[in-house]
């Protein structure tokens, strides 16, 4: 069996203020073609146009917290699905005021949405399971911002074991028995003779993971939230010369983007979220290498694939 898809598009890496070329913070991620949508920030609509994405297929929405670059393409985004003549459920998590906020925006522009609009109220104090199916799961975990703000992690489940097709022809085994066999157990063919799984199936890839860490001043106990993940996005609003700056707003550097990258163990460190000040982004890959190698920039239209 073939890893499913998990791949995450860059919609906007600017800070509060966005430039001619960076757009407020937003991502579209795709696990097994499930899209969620990570922030919402001004002019998310047009990015997805823009990169030809599959905003419709999108079913769940993640809000960060209630900074302006985080969540104001939202309304916008919720009137166009209306327009477009959306009928699927649509869910929003994010802050508890969010909901009393996208409320009065429809009461005073009369708009009544073409589809079920539901709000999961997110917890900035403890870690949440938010939603799952057979395949996805995702969590909410607390940052340290201004206000209340959350991170979010994508996690996949396990993938059933791999069968070897060619040996299992030769075997006299029921459907029943080849479940067993995918999850990891040992079955018995209809003569009743016992068959090793590791006989007979493959190990399938790593379950893979993501997590999204939005505004936050540098605390070590992040780490626990989101060890060993596949890649971490971690906010770099600045460099380390603006690192009084960076602790008097609750935000970070490139370095302790770069710190929490070890700390957490991840595999690889994606930094985001830059200061509208800043018009060379390299000097971020700069400061933050010395200490974790593996790391990128969340710019424009980037695809990465986990």
């Amino acid at each position: 069996m073939s890893s499913q898809t998990f791949e995450l598009l860059i919609l906007g890496s600017s800070a509060a203020t966005p430039t001619s070329t960076r757009n407020p913070t937003a991502q579209l991620l795709n696990i097994a073609e499930r899209f969620f949508l990570i922030d919402c920030g001004e002019g998310t609509q047009i990015q997805l146009r823009k990169y030809k994405a599959r905003f419709q297929s999108v079913n769940h929405i993640f809000i960060s917290h209630l900074h302006g670059d985080h969540f104001l393409g939202l309304p916008g985004f919720l009137a166009s699905m209306h327009l477009l003549g959306r009928k699927n459920e649509l869910t929003v998590y994010g802050p508890k005021e969010l909901e009393d906020i996208i409320t009065v925006i429809h009461k005073h522009s009369d708009t009544q949405l073409s589809y079920p609009l539901k709000f999961v109220a997110t917890q900035s104090l403890q870690k949440q399971v938010l939603w799952e199916d057979d395949k996805v799961e995702v969590y909410s975990f607390p940052l340290r911002h201004r206000i209340p703000t959350t991170g979010f992690l994508f996690k996949e489940k396990p993938l059933p074991r791999n069968i070897n097709k060619y040996k299992l022809d030769k075997l006299d085994v029921s459907v029943a028995e080849i479940y067993k066999l995918k999850k990891g157990l040992d079955a018995l063919d209809n003569n009743g003779n016992v068959i090793k799984n590791e006989d007979l199936t493959n190990p399938p890839p790593e379950p893979r993971s993501y997590a999204f860490c939005s505004d936050t001043g540098f605390f070590k106990e992040l780490a626990q939230s989101i060890q060993s993940v596949d890649l971490l996005y971690h906010e770099s609003t600045f460099l380390e010369d603006k690192i009084d700056r960076a602790a008097q707003t609750f935000h970070s550097t490139a370095s302790q983007a770069a710190q929490m990258a070890v700390l957490a163990n991840a595999k690889n460190l994606l930094l985001g979220h830059f200061s509208a000040r800043y018009a060379y982004l390299e000097d971020f890959l700069e400061e933050a290498r010395p200490v974790f190698n593996n790391v990128s920039l969340a710019t424009e239209g980037k695809i990465i694939s986990i």
